[in-house]
Parts: C-alpha cells; structure tokens; sequence
C-alpha cells in the first residue's frame, strides 16, 4: 500500500494532477511501486478538505496490504451540544464513512467517571459485536480515552479499523487533534508538528500568543481580537484591497508580543501597506503606540506605509504618542477611513 501524507482526508478518493489516480493505492511490484511513487512524490493532490490546488506530498507511508473482511469506523470526539465526550461507531467505515453518517451509533460518557459496563453492553448489542470482538473494542476504547485524557485530544479518530477474515482487528489509519490551549503542557507532543516554510510564522507566532494566519494579499494588517481582525480584513476587501495575513495580538498583548508581531511583518517582502486596527479596551491604546515606536526603531523603520487606528482606552495619548514619535506614520480613527487609506497608499506605493 502507498498512502499519501497530506493533512487532509479524502486521500482515497482524491486525485493527483500528475495522473489523475488517487491518494491511496495497492502495488504488486518494486516496479509498480517505484512507477506510482514517481507520480505521488512532489505532486499536488486534490480531495474534498484540501484547497482547490491541493497540497503538495512530499511523504508517501508504504504498509504490507491487509485482507480485510469488514472495515469499521472508531472515533472520540467532544460533544459541545451536551458538553462532554462521545464515542463514534460505524460497522461501515473506511473512505466511504462521509456517505454514511446515518449509521454512526453515538455513546456519551463522563471523563470523571469513565465509561460505564452499560455503555459497553450498548456498543456490544447495537454494532453485533461477539464477546472476543468486544473485548477487543472494550480494550481498544479504554485506551482511547486514557491518550484523550492524558494528552489533551479533541479528536482520536481510527478510520479503517480493519477486522481481518481470522478476526483479528488492526487500524489503518488514525487522526489525531490536540487542543492548541494545551500547548505550553504539550511541549513534546507540538513539537512533533509537520511545518512547511509558508507556516513557519504561524508557528513562531503561536509561541509568542498570537495567532498569525497567511493570507494571499499585500496589505498587512496587526489587530486586538479574532472578529475585529475578520472585520479588518473584510473592510480591506470590500474598498479593493487585499490582506497579506490575519494578526490577531488578542487581550493580553505586551511590548514583547507587539515586537514579534511587527518583526513577523516585517520579514514579508509582499508587503506594500500595513493597517494596525487597535479598540482599546484591556489592551491599552498607549501601550500599543509605545511599541510601535519601539518596533520602528529597533526594525530601522518599516518597510512600507502604515497607517495605524486607535479607539478606546487611552486614545488620545496613543495619538499624542504617535504624532510626535518623527515616524511617518498615518492616523485614523474612524474604522473605514482607516481601510480606505492604506488600500490607496497600497495602490500608490513603490
């Protein structure tokens, strides 16, 4: 078997644009492997959870083919609806488990006091397990939850779990996810993280509280709080500009964080405007301009035009701040106007 490594599902069902075929495919030979692997390695496939593009493979897992005689769906997951874990069973897994949600069966259980003999009597009875089967899925799930626990998961998910013609069972595939708050507990677990050299930022944003996502513009953009920063972004849009990034600095920004997200922005050679969008609230409008002070000084000043926005806490000083830092820097208080202006400074800059 030759399985593509993406961090995408739909691999089975996706299409390589070197030859068309799939993600996942069964060799007989060296020679048929060597053949496919040609058209797999430094090609781009294309699913359903993968951008129109695809996403390159530079990593194929090559495993001995199983026989299979059923092939079953196993996930552990969160429940927000009823705020607690829940236990995803389908008797048809594998790469058609999208087509066939009607046959999960779910269980739900309490972290705190485990998974209950009942509930294992319900998984036995409604997938038609045998006793030896059950013991296996019993072992299997109690497992599960013990990595959910211990490693801060928000989805394990095995999907095939193969059950071979003598009964023996053996996943296929498995899909992790770890809850990103628990970074900083997860240290070895994160580091473990596949980058590639456009996430590298997001990456060294992440360690310095920020979230920091890549976009396909040009106009920068450094905002306090996720729905302001969509907002930014949007209003850039919608006056003919184009962002180069999402930079959220969120409600606990310091000088420090601020420098690392300046210096993030700095590095982007795509850069021909930057729009810093601050509403003062716990995050204090001076503070932000002392740091934008900083950052120009300590960067030899910024690499295309800026216009920054300052409204709520300490306002005034923030622009007062500004104003008499000797920085050519553009002040805006109205949100609009702000998007208006760096998109015309963008347009007008070389």
């Amino acid at each position: 078997m030759l399985k593509s490594q993406i961090l995408a599902g739909g691999r089975g069902k996706g299409k390589f644009d070197s030859d068309g075929k799939s993600g996942v495919r069964i060799v007989s030979t060296s020679e048929e492997a060597f053949e496919n692997s040609s058209q797999m390695l430094g090609h781009y496939l294309t699913t359903k959870q993968t951008p129109p593009k695809g996403l390159l493979v530079k990593k194929l897992y090559i495993y001995k083919a199983v026989d299979i005689a059923q092939e079953f769906y196993l996930c552990l997951t969160f429940d927000r609806q009823r705020y607690c874990p829940v236990i995803l069973i389908s008797n048809e897994g594998g790469v058609n488990i999208e087509s066939n949600i009607d046959k999960l069966h779910k269980f739900w259980f309490s972290l705190s006091t485990g998974i209950s003999a009942g509930v294992i009597a319900d998984i036995k009875e409604q997938l038609g397990f045998s006793a030896t089967e059950m013991a296996t899925i019993e072992h299997v799930i109690r497992q599960m939850i013990t990595l959910f626990t211990e490693k801060d998961a928000i989805l394990l998910e095995l999907n095939p779990l193969a059950r071979t013609p003598d009964g023996e069972f053996i996943c296929l595939d498995a899909k992790f996810e770890f809850d990103n708050s628990a970074r900083f507990r997860q240290q070895e677990l994160f580091s473990l993280e596949e980058r590639s050299l456009d996430s590298d930022e997001e990456y060294e944003a992440a360690k310095h509280g920020l979230i920091y996502i890549r976009l396909d513009g040009n106009i920068g953009n450094i905002v306090n709080g996720a729905g302001l920063a969509m907002a930014t972004n949007d209003l850039i849009n919608i006056h003919g500009g184009k962002s180069a990034n999402f930079l959220d600095i969120g409600g606990k920004a310091t000088t420090k964080t601020l420098l690392k997200a300046f210096e993030i922005l700095n590095r982007d050679p795509r850069l021909k405007g930057i729009l810093i969008n601050i509403f003062g609230g716990i995050v204090r409008c001076d503070m932000i301009a002392r740091s934008i002070v900083e950052a120009a000084s300590a960067m030899g000043g910024f690499r295309a035009p800026v216009v920054v926005r300052f409204q709520g806490t300490n306002c005034d000083e923030a622009l007062e701040i500004i104003a008499t830092s000797g920085l050519d820097l553009q002040t805006e208080t109205d949100f609009e106007k702000a998007a208006e202006r760096v998109v015309k400074l963008t347009g007008s800059w070389t």
